[in-house]
């Protein structure tokens, strides 16, 4: 059985003397699936919100109201390293074996967690760069000067020194800070979205490869944080009343696509709620949704950490009182990662120009499967005999009627050739010795 697991980080002192709770336990690996439990905590930590990364090895934490960054080995729950850097870290975001940083300052921060290179971009926000959100291609950040910038991973990741680090797009339609990113994780230029949540109480949707807003959500208060549908089907908001919104992008009344029946520029008013937080919880300040999209999970001020049913709307079932307040929720994916490579132990970052060695752990053979090896790992029977076996079935039946009369028409020709040869050999013949006799 599939287990799914999520991690909540808290900031600030415990709220309550609660001697069954740790007081120095900064993050919590839960479990979700197939029952609830606490699976092991992290401790020496106060991290703000946008600032929690998790992979298959390690967690990273930026500090609050710091330049630090710690980093956890989650088979030994400790500390692995503690690593500093020029600037107060405000955001962070983990794309395969790089972790991007935003900065007090308006930078951005990328470090290669296995090799320990480390650049440095100029001030790309004229205030601090307080969310980023990552696809295998491309990089968001969000700032407090209420801009976005759309930046490509490969350029900022290229080894030419030379090369002038500036985003591909900027997106600028909001007027106050933005609070929380979403992206979606298609990669065709047409489809793939991206969210942004400002403090001038709007959400918008982005094609952020193009560059253009494709709809403006209006919320009777700020938004705090979002989360979007795994196949970005639907929008879940949190607001500072308490309020939980959730939009369905592609509904009866589509938002997008064709089927959409305004125009991009119609701003839409969003006023019913599917659920509201409890009173004494707070409005939620961070969120996430499970693998499969059918539960989200709310961190709250006041420690809570509360679940609701998608599927049903019915009201949210407390989980856990981590009894300090709760600034991130990330989810890890229960399905095994296909990577080729897993990064053992991560290499602190360096600035200046030299040979860099790639430390990782191999997680697959050098040499290609055997026919054999890949039939003993396949379920039930192996991709190639299936595609065989169908196209066995699509090509022509043979025809074994008009098959015997084209080998009966071969037969009556080639006894015409052998006549024809025979008939040729004796007239060669009476020709010779009439020409001999005449001699």
């Amino acid at each position: 059985m599939l287990t799914e697991s999520y991690f909540v980080s808290v900031a600030g002192p415990p709220l309550a003397n609660n001697t069954a709770i740790s007081k120095d336990v900064g993050i919590y690996e839960h479990t979700l699936h197939p029952s609830h439990s606490t699976t092991s905590t992290f401790k020496k930590s106060s991290i703000p919100r946008n600032c929690l990364a998790v992979s298959d090895t390690h967690v990273f934490a930026a500090q609050e109201e710091k330049s630090t960054v710690h980093v956890y080995s989650r088979a030994k729950s400790n500390p692995e390293a503690f690593v500093n850097f020029p600037e107060r870290i405000r955001s962070i975001a983990l794309q395969d074996d790089v972790l991007f940083l935003g900065s007090q300052e308006g930078k951005l921060i990328i470090w290669e967690i296995c090799t320990g290179r480390q650049v440095i971009t100029p001030a790309c926000h004229v205030q601090a760069v307080t969310c980023i959100a990552a696809t295998p291609y491309h990089l968001i950040t969000g700032s407090d000067d209420s801009n976005i910038h759309v930046w490509s991973i490969p350029r900022l990741l290229e080894l030419d020194s030379t090369i002038e680090h500036e985003p591909q797009e900027t997106l600028s339609n909001h007027r106050a800070a933005i609070t929380s990113l979403a992206v979606g994780q298609s990669v065709n230029p047409d489809t793939n979205i991206c969210v942004s949540a400002s403090k001038d109480k709007t959400c918008n949707i982005w094609n952020y490869q193009l560059g253009i807003a494709l709809r403006t959500l209006l919320f009777p208060s700020s938004p705090l944080c979002l989360s979007l549908d795994p196949c970005a089907r639907a929008i879940y908001v949190s607001s500072e009343d308490g309020s939980l919104y959730a939009i369905d992008l592609f509904a009866e009344k589509a938002l997008l696509g064709p089927q959409s029946a305004e125009e991009s520029s119609t701003a839409i008013q969003v006023s019913s709620a599917f659920g509201a937080t409890p009173q004494e919880a707070g409005p939620a300040s961070c969120m996430a949704l499970n693998y499969d999209g059918t539960v989200l999970i709310s961190g709250h001020p006041q420690g809570q950490i509360l679940r609701w049913d998608l599927s049903s709307r019915a009201d949210s079932t407390e989980l856990a009182n981590i009894n300090a307040s709760a600034t991130n929720i990330v989810f890890v994916s229960p399905l095994p990662s296909s990577r080729p490579t897993k990064p053992v132990a991560v290499v602190k970052p360096f600035l200046g120009s030299r040979g860099y060695n790639f430390t990782s752990q191999l997680e697959t053979d050098m040499i290609d499967d055997t026919r054999f090896s890949k039939m003993l790992k396949s379920n039930g029977l192996p991709q190639d005999a299936l595609e065989q076996a169908i196209l066995a079935f699509q090509a022509p039946a043979e025809d074994a009627v008009g098959d015997q009369e084209l080998r009966k028409e071969n037969e009556e020709l080639w006894e015409v050739v052998k006549e024809q040869r025979t008939l040729q050999q004796k007239t060669l013949q009476r020709y010779l010795e009439t020409k001999s006799a005449n001699s």
